[in-house]
């Protein structure tokens, strides 16, 4: 590992999370701080509609505060979404692109995610770039097909350890209570 990288806890709370909610955020605030916090980054990524004031929380805190997507331009006609200056502007310092279920739901491309990658680093943010395989992939032995596949589509060429996290995150394992083993994950 490079000296001046930490390894990265993160919390995604999905479409999850309201005002009341703000006292866990603040909560959080407080607990990440200590001797861990020059060890282990803790960045957590509310709804949107949480971003700035979430910021605001943990403005004396290590707690990091990220978006869970954004779009790749800057501006525009796009209703609903958010631009990666928008993020930055909310003082967010991340944001998840190519979750499973953006790719899922909303029929991401690699090309897609590669683009929202570039926009975060433009906005200097830090993208999460997210990768995984399905339990049918897995089943057929394609996981580190899917993986580089995934990989060298969604990753810029400019990626570096300062600006880009990935994220293994199997499709097979979120919200079906599987986990992956420590094999799994050094297989990936």
């Amino acid at each position: 590992m490079t000296p001046d990288v930490r390894p990265l806890v993160a919390g995604n709370w999905k479409m999850n999370g309201t005002r009341s909610s703000l006292d866990q955020i603040k909560a959080m605030a407080q607990g990440v701080k200590g001797p861990l916090s020059d060890k282990v980054e803790t960045l957590i990524c509310p709804p949107s509609t949480l971003l700035y004031v979430a910021t605001a929380l943990c403005d004396d805190s290590p707690l990091l505060i990220g978006a869970q997507d954004c779009h790749e331009k800057e501006s525009g006609a796009h209703t609903g979404d958010i631009s990666a200056e928008m993020i930055a502007d909310c003082f967010g310092t991340h944001v998840i692109v190519g979750h499973s279920e953006r790719r899922i739901d909303h029929a991401e491309t690699d090309h897609l995610v590669r683009a929202k990658a570039q926009a975060a680093y433009a906005a200097e943010l830090v993208a999460i770039v997210c990768i995984g395989e399905t339990a049918d992939e897995r089943k057929g032995g394609q996981t580190l097909d899917i993986l580089k596949r995934q990989l060298s589509g969604s990753v810029p060429d400019d990626a570096n350890a300062q600006n880009t996290v990935i994220a293994y995150e199997p499709v097979w394992a979120i919200g079906t209570g599987l986990t992956p083993t420590v094999d799994d994950v050094r297989d990936a």
